[in-house]
């Protein structure tokens, strides 16, 4: 190569280097033109009061995963940078933000979801600490019938007994996440679970860095799948994967809750 043409090269690499934000917020969304401009909104209002105070530069994805509505164009009109997934699946949505996204750290945040500033002041504190590799947030939906209550409970006992993120909200390193390969593609659900198993097993334990749950402040998540769809739908689906989790969550047509458009 000329000595010209390195010289460039060389200057281009130290500007994106000189540019790149320290996290960037990654939002896969399908067909969430009825969510989304509000969960943005939320994101980038709690991104400017915790990221800005603290002193982190920050970016925001969208991965449009073939949406046939507005979300592209409900994306755009918030200023986030728009990339396209034409394969409808949730893991590699969030694989092909990531691989658009130039932060030190990822983190991904369901479109259907509204972090709080506390909350993202928190994961911003994580982001300054040498030891941690990874971290999740309990979850609060906005439903407030028993039921809803009672899955929360259980699923946040469990995220904190053994240290599991929920998709809504995974924070991640970069650089450990693509040592690992992203999000495994076999799986239209539960990737979150394989991901962290796989982080801290390949990752963690070498490098002595651990996961975290975040659970003083809550991630208000969108609780639709319990108006969407009837108590015997969500029961098979929960029966399947408890009993074959591997072939369910490997199943399209069985992880339909998330594929069938039903919004």
């Amino acid at each position: 190569m000329p000595t010209g043409e390195l010289r460039a090269c060389l200057h281009d690499l130290a500007r994106v280097v000189e540019t790149s934000p320290d996290i960037s917020l990654i939002i896969p969304a399908f067909n969430e033109e009825k969510l989304l401009a509000a969960s943005l909104a939320a994101i980038q209002t709690s991104a400017r009061a915790a990221f800005d105070a603290a002193g982190l530069s920050w970016e925001l994805v969208v991965c449009d995963n073939n949406s046939t509505d507005r979300t592209a164009e409900i994306a755009r009109a918030a200023g986030a940078r728009v990339v396209f997934e034409p394969v409808n699946q949730i893991g590699r949505a969030r694989n092909t933000g990531a691989a658009a996204a130039t932060g030190a750290w990822l983190l991904f945040i369901d479109a259907d979801s509204q972090p709080s500033p506390a909350l993202l002041a928190d994961a911003a504190t994580l982001t300054r600490r040498d030891d941690v590799l990874l971290a999740g947030a309990s979850i609060a939906l906005d439903e407030a019938s028993v039921v809803a209550r009672i899955a929360c409970s259980l699923w946040n006992g469990i995220s904190r007994l053994r240290r599991l993120v929920a998709g809504s909200f995974i924070l991640v390193r970069a650089d450990a996440f693509r040592a690992v390969g992203g999000f495994d593609l076999r799986f239209f659900a539960g990737e979150e679970i394989d991901l962290a198993l796989r982080l801290q097993k390949h990752v963690g334990r070498r490098a002595r860095r651990r996961t975290v749950i975040l659970h003083r402040h809550p991630l208000l998540t969108s609780a639709r799948k319990l108006r969407l769809y009837r108590k015997r739908e969500l029961g098979r689906f929960l029966m399947r994967a408890f009993f074959r989790p591997m072939k369910t969550t490997a199943s399209r047509e069985a992880c339909a809750l998330w594929y069938d458009g039903r919004r």
